[in-house]
């Protein structure tokens, strides 16, 4: 009889702790999380909308290669480069990948993976246009992207060659002001600008006007999301390792 009461007291025990165990176990734990990431919304080849209406570019496929490399998922922000940067220092998003450059300054406010691409910055010009050299931008007004490379460049050499900067809030703009003649010229990152003049887009780029820039990375906030810049580094690493990562490249550049 005794036995058969510890027998009946097991049972008991195990109905009342499975549920608990089960729940457990059901429970969605911080490795499955769905991250948010941001990124920027006209930036060719990196990220762009493309004639068919299709979102994507060099970011984005890297995205989705290290994120089925790593096993997380994600929610594609597409909310523009200066808001997207504001997203994350607030925490309404895990991470940005949007042709972002590495750099001392950004550094202070963002950890950074390791680089993806190392982009020149180049002057271009409306197509016809008499502007050959930085000399020859001497009194005249010239477009820059705000908080990118190719403005800190340009703001760092604007008083040697006297010219004056004027900011725009995206590429688009930027070009169009070029093209209409409200500014002489523009400094942008070389792909993104040879990549829109190889498709269409009324500008040049004078010969010798290409400078030195900087490395492009994902980032997230300061001391925030060790794990997601892990899985990141990794997914990179392993996408370079089996040719993907060239794929990509090779795609929006050749």
């Amino acid at each position: 009889m005794k036995d058969m009461k510890k027998i009946v007291a097991l049972i008991l025990i195990a109905l009342v702790v499975m549920p608990i165990a089960a729940g457990c176990g059901s429970s969605k734990s911080k490795s499955d999380k769905k991250y948010k990431i941001a990124t920027e919304t006209a930036f060719p080849p990196f990220d762009f909308t493309d004639s068919s209406g299709k979102f994507g570019g060099i970011d984005i496929e890297m995205l989705d290669a290290i994120a089925k490399d790593q096993g997380f998922e994600y929610e594609l922000q597409k909310i523009g480069f200066d808001a997207a940067l504001l997203a994350v220092q607030t925490g309404q998003a895990d991470g940005v990948i949007a042709g972002m450059s590495i750099t001392d300054e950004r550094k202070k406010k963002f950890d950074f993976s390791t680089s993806y691409y190392e982009a020149e910055v180049t002057l271009a010009v409306a197509a016809g246009s008499d502007i050959k050299s930085l000399e020859d931008l001497n009194g005249k007004k010239v477009a820059v992207k705000t908080a990118t490379n190719g403005a800190d460049y340009a703001k760092s050499i604007a008083d040697q060659y006297g010219f004056t900067v004027v900011e725009f809030s995206d590429s688009p703009t930027m070009y169009q002001d070029v093209i209409t003649g409200n500014t002489a010229a523009c400094f942008e990152d070389y792909p993104v600008m040879a990549y829109n003049v190889k498709n269409g887009a009324k500008m040049e780029i004078p010969e010798g006007m290409t400078a030195a820039g900087c490395p492009y990375g994902f980032a997230v906030a300061k001391d925030k999301n060790e794990e997601l810049m892990t899985k990141f580094n990794k997914g990179l690493e392993n996408i370079k390792a089996s040719g993907k990562f060239q794929e990509i490249i090779d795609k929006y550049t050749k």
